[in-house]
C-alpha cells in the first residue's frame, strides 16, 4: 500500500476550479473529519472517485475552505457529511447550512468499525476517517442533519446549566463531609449532609465551638430555617453534641473555610432550585410536553425532549426506544448464547432521568408496584433488570401518548401473565 495514499493538500494551495472540472457536474460529496483545530476533508463524486484531500486549521483557515465550497456549489450539487460527535464541527456545519449546503451526519461508531474494511488496516487517522465518512455516505449510511429548533436548544442550554449546578453542589457536599468528619462527626449522624438547616448553621457560626458559645441564637436559627421539618429532639441532640464532639478542635482558618464551604452550598442550592423552577415553568407552558410531564415529571420530560426530540419525530415506539439506547443486543456464537443487554446508545442523561422516573412509578403506582414485586420475587431475579424492563415499557408508552393516547399503567403489561401478581 502506498505511503502517500492519504496525502492531503493544504487548503490555501487547493485549485478548486480544477476539482469542479473533474466533477463534471456530478453530485459532489465533501466528507469532513472534525477535530479541535486540524480538519481534513475528502472531495469525491457519486462513483466514489476521490478528487482531492484537503486539510486546514480551524478557525484560522476555515474561510478559505468556505470560499472553495462556494466554487464547488457552482460545479454541481454539493453535499457535506461529518460525524455527530462533540461541538467542534458545529460552527462549520452552521456556515455550510447557511450557504445552502445539505449537511448529513454519520455515527462515530460506524466510522470506527469501518476502519479495517476500507483498506485492511485497523488504524484510523484524520484523512482515512474522512474517506470512510464519504464512503458511508455514498452507501446511504447517513442521515440529514436536522438542526434543533429554538425551543429544544433553549431546553438543552437550561439542562446543561442544571447538570453543572448539580455537579458543583455534589462536589461541595463531598468537601463539607470531609470537613465535618474531621471536626464534628456527630453532625453527620444527627442531620443529613444535605440538610439546609445544617448548611445555614455552619455558614453563620462555623464549627461546634462557636455554635456552643451561641447556643440560644443557634437554636433560633435552626427553628427558623428548619420549620416544622426539624424535630425538637434532633435540634437538641445537635446542640448537645457541640460540647461532647470527638472532632478535632478547629483553628480560625479552618472555621473560616467551613463557613465559606457552607455558604457556597446555600448559594449553589438556591441557583439549582431557580434553574429547576425555570425548566418546570417552561414545560408547564408547553402543550406538547405537559402530558409527558404528568407521567415522568417536568424535568425528565424536558431532558427527553432536549436530548431525543419529540416522540412524534419517530415512526414507531420501537424506534424511540432504540434512540434512547434501550433496545436489546446479543452476542452469541456457535453453542454459546450471550445474555441480552441494552445497547446504551445515545445520550446517557436521558436514560439517567428515565431510570428515576421508573423508580418513582414503582414507588407511587400500586399496579406497577404489584408487577415489580411479582417479577422480583422469582428465583434469580435481579431488581435492576426489572427497572430497565420498566424503562423500556415506559419509553414505548410515551411514544403512544405523544400520538394522542392517554397513559394508563395497566397498558404497560398484562398482569395475568405474570406469576404471583
Amino acid at each position: 500500500m502506498s505511503q502517500r495514499r492519504y496525502h492531503s493538500i493544504e487548503c490555501k494551495e487547493m485549485d478548486w476550479s480544477r476539482v469542479c472540472e473533474q466533477a463534471g457536474g456530478e453530485r459532489i460529496v465533501l466528507a469532513i473529519d472534525v477535530a479541535k483545530h486540524d480538519f481534513v476533508a475528502v472531495v469525491q463524486v457519486r462513483a466514489g472517485e476521490i478528487l482531492a484531500r484537503v486539510k486546514w486549521q480551524h478557525p484560522q483557515e476555515t474561510r478559505l475552505l468556505l470560499a472553495g465550497v462556494t466554487q464547488l456549489q457552482a460545479g454541481g450539487p454539493l453535499e457535506a457529511v461529518m460525524e455527530s460527535s462533540g461541538t467542534y464541527g458545529d460552527a462549520l456545519r452552521g456556515q455550510l447550512q447557511a450557504r445552502g449546503v445539505v449537511v448529513y451526519r454519520v455515527s462515530a461508531k460506524r466510522v470506527h468499525d469501518a476502519a479495517e474494511v476500507l483498506d485492511g488496516v485497523p488504524s484510523l487517522h484524520d484523512a482515512k476517517a474522512a474517506e470512510i465518512i464519504g464512503e458511508l455516505h455514498l452507501h446511504g449510511r447517513t442521515q440529514v442533519w436536522v438542526e434543533a429548533d429554538a425551543r429544544r436548544r433553549g431546553l438543552t442550554a437550561q439542562l446543561s446549566q442544571l447538570r453543572q449546578c448539580k455537579a458543583r453542589y455534589q462536589a461541595d457536599l463531598n468537601r463539607l463531609e470531609a470537613l465535618l468528619s474531621r471536626h464534628w462527626p456527630e453532625s453527620l449522624v444527627i442531620l443529613d449532609l444535605g440538610s439546609v438547616t445544617l448548611h445555614h448553621l455552619l455558614a453563620t457560626y462555623g464549627g461546634p465551638a462557636r455554635i456552643q458559645a451561641h447556643a440560644a441564637a443557634a437554636r433560633t436559627l435552626m427553628e427558623r430555617v428548619g420549620r416544622i421539618g426539624l424535630r425538637e429532639e434532633r435540634c437538641s441532640a445537635l446542640l448537645a453534641s457541640t460540647a461532647t464532639t470527638l472532632g478535632q478542635p478547629m483553628v480560625a482558618e479552618e472555621e473560616a473555610l467551613l463557613r465559606w464551604q457552607a455558604q457556597g452550598l446555600i448559594e449553589t442550592h438556591e441557583e439549582l432550585r431557580a434553574v429547576e423552577r425555570t425548566i418546570e415553568q417552561a414545560v408547564a407552558a408547553d402543550a406538547a410536553l405537559a402530558p409527558m410531564a404528568a407521567v415522568v415529571g417536568r424535568v425528565t420530560s424536558a431532558v427527553l425532549l432536549a436530548s431525543q426530540g419529540s416522540p412524534r419525530d419517530y415512526p414507531n415506539a420501537r424506534s424511540y426506544c432504540k434512540a434512547l439506547g434501550l433496545n436489546l443486543k446479543e452476542h452469541s456464537s456457535g453453542t454459546r448464547r450471550g445474555r441480552l443487554t441494552i445497547t446504551k446508545r445515545g445520550p446517557s442523561v436521558a436514560r439517567f432521568y428515565l431510570y428515576f422516573a421508573a423508580l418513582r412509578l414503582i414507588a407511587h403506582d400500586p399496579l406497577v408496584q404489584r408487577w415489580f414485586q411479582a417479577k422480583t420475587a422469582r428465583p434469580g431475579a435481579i431488581k435492576g433488570k426489572q427497572v430497565v424492563e420498566l424503562m423500556r415499557k415506559l419509553a414505548k408508552a410515551l411514544w403512544h401518548q405523544a400520538q394522542g393516547h392517554p397513559f394508563r399503567a395497566e397498558n404497560l403489561f398484562d398482569l395475568s401473565r405474570v406469576a404471583g401478581a
